[in-house]
């Protein structure tokens, strides 16, 4: 499975002829007006079979920029078909007050190239709850925010990464030297251990490091 990180919670998967894109950005001047510096490059040119959205914020939800004909799976919960098989989307909550600060957000969970990958989108309740925890199951892959502001930072995540034991685990939603918000991931990695650099914004899981007894977490570059 080859894997693309966008920046922020962008992400693109391969496997074989199928493409999952999942909470692209669209068109984030607006952040200027407000005083957020956010210089990742636009998705141009990306296609999909499947988009995943997480959340209704415009650095999640950029359907418009997405091309091909993907169906579509956003801000909800349930189990859905898909072009892969089934989609677990796992209802929680962008804050760590049940939702009434930032609104809802979607852990979606689903298997491609015989893995089991789960993307938290941001993520922001204290703690995962038992039967969310239960729903995710056994991930080979969690991609998780880890910048804290309006998300969990550090240890929640490295909490969640505890509990669920992937093989690896992939930070997201965090300071890079292309945005002026969020916390950089330097705190939740020194809390993981061990790291891995792929050169560049892209990594195929099977030229990985084979993974210890712990999570190996993957940094791709920004882009």
């Amino acid at each position: 499975m080859r894997v693309r990180w966008f920046g922020q919670s962008a992400f693109r998967l391969i496997a074989g002829d199928i493409t999952v894109v999942i909470d692209p950005f669209g068109d984030t001047s607006g952040l200027a007006s407000r005083g957020i510096r956010f210089e990742y490059p636009p998705l141009d040119g990306v296609e999909a079979d499947l988009l995943l959205i997480t959340h209704e914020h415009g650095d999640h939800n950029g359907r418009e920029v997405i091309g091909g004909d993907p169906v579509v799976v956003r801000s909800t919960a349930g189990r859905f078909e898909s072009p892969i098989g089934e989609v677990l989307a796992v209802a929680s909550e962008h804050d760590a007050a049940a939702g009434t600060e930032r609104g809802p957000n979607t852990i979606f969970v689903f298997e491609l190239d015989g893995l089991r990958i789960a993307h938290f989108g941001d993520f922001g309740q204290r703690s995962l709850r038992d039967e969310q925890a239960a729903a995710i199951g056994s991930p080979d892959m969690i991609l998780i925010p880890v910048g804290a502001g309006p998300t969990i930072g550090p240890e929640g995540a490295a909490e969640i990464v505890a509990r669920l034991r992937p093989r690896w685990v992939v930070p997201m939603h965090y300071r890079t030297p292309k945005i002026g918000f969020l916390e950089p991931a330097d705190p939740f990695l020194e809390l993981i251990g061990s790291v891995h650099r792929p050169p560049g914004s892209e990594f195929d899981t099977e030229s990985l490091p084979a993974a210890g007894s712990d999570p190996l977490a993957i940094v791709p570059e920004a882009p």
